[in-house]
């Protein structure tokens, strides 16, 4: 272990897991996860028996774990994915958002400050870095035109946001006041391989084969800019190379649909994939039922930040990113149908009372 060396934390999740299964191989990881509702291991099966990759089940909020892992391992980085991160689940219970989202990262950025203070040779503390993952809700929503920049205000509209928001600003204060080289990146709405079946994606496409109903929020026309997840993966990479200290990159897919679009979209993939299907059109099934509250019309990234700096763009359009995306849920419905079995009640998917939203 050395400079090659990350300490991802929730890297058992959607977007950590894909991180992980990127990384492994160019880097050496020590994958930190508690390994709650949204956590599987076998989103990172193939990492496991790699003499690369570490596995430890354990709290981002430990400060007994996670100052031993720091000084053992002795990461080049730690890369923060760790969060609850259902908008439905933080209406109904927003305390665990706190939680995790809020105080459990605050603990996570005093252990990594102790750690970067104890670091002896000057050019291993020079190259250290804490990534912080967050996200575009913490804007706030937008109207019919503009975009959200890294100067654009913060207006968290919901309790996830919110916890997202106080937790960016917990960053930036370990940043300013302790001198803490910290990043973070605020990103799109991601979409691809290993998502969790309450997200909007997998959620259609397991409820339209099933022949069950897709209910979609209010007019199905709050927008969202659309991101493969192998391409937010690359991006944090990217940041993680060549971010400046104390900076803030906002990452997205130059994809906005209407959840609507998307379902439909979605809708029509399977009905082509799929030829047989009993359900086809797959689009009938579509109902639209009573908006959530506090949901935010629209968002929209721009971009052009890692695009100049960091000279990252995606690599992946909204119809190739979701032919892929469709396609692995296809070849790997053992999956969603495990994670629905053994990790989740259930009383949320597919059911007439929850609309599918955008999957934030």
């Amino acid at each position: 272990m050395g400079e090659r060396t990350l300490l991802v934390t929730g890297g058992a999740g959607f977007i950590g897991g894909n991180f992980v299964g990127l990384t492994v191989g160019d880097h050496e990881v020590v994958n930190l996860d508690a390994l709650t509702y949204a956590g599987n291991l076998e989103t990172v099966e193939e990492a496991f028996g790699r003499p690369d990759h570490i596995f430890i089940q354990g709290d981002i909020g430990d400060r007994n774990l996670v100052p031993k892992l720091l000084s053992q391992y002795r990461p080049r980085a730690v890369v923060n994915f760790a969060a609850e991160t259902h908008v439905d689940r933080s209406i109904d219970g927003p305390e665990a958002f706190v939680e995790t989202n809020v105080l459990a990262t605050q603990r996570l950025l005093a252990s990594c400050l102790e750690h970067w203070r104890s670091i002896e040779d000057p050019e291993e503390r020079e190259a250290f870095r804490f990534l912080h993952v967050s996200t575009d809700e913490v804007y706030g929503a937008l109207g019919q035109t503009g975009y959200f920049t890294e100067k654009s205000p913060y207006r968290p509209n919901s309790p996830y946001s919110a916890s997202k928001a106080a937790s960016d600003h917990f960053v930036r204060a370990y940043h300013h006041t302790y001198g803490l080289p910290t990043l973070t990146t605020n990103c799109s709405n991601n979409y691809g391989p290993y998502q969790f079946p309450e997200k909007l994606i997998p959620l259609v496409i397991s409820a339209a084969l099933a022949g069950k109903p897709l209910p979609v929020y209010g007019d199905g026309g709050q927008v969202r800019d659309w991101l493969y997840v192998g391409d937010h993966c690359r991006a944090i990479l990217r940041v993680l190379e060549g971010g400046v200290p104390g900076e803030v990159y906002n990452v997205g897919g130059h994809n906005e649909k209407t959840n609507l679009e998307t379902v439909r979209y979605i809708c029509t993939l399977l009905d082509r994939l799929v030829p047989d299907s009993p359900h086809a059109p797959h689009a009938n099934l579509i109902e639209f039922v009573t908006d959530r509250p506090g949901h935010d019309r629209r968002y929209a990234i721009d971009a052009g930040r890692m695009e100049r700096d960091l000279g990252w763009t995606p690599d992946e359009t909204f119809e190739s990113g979701m032919e892929k995306t469709v396609l692995w849920y296809l070849e790997n419905r053992w999956w969603s149908e495990a994670v629905m079995e053994g990790k989740y009640s259930g009383e949320r998917l597919g059911t007439e009372e929850t609309g599918l939203d955008s999957g934030e």
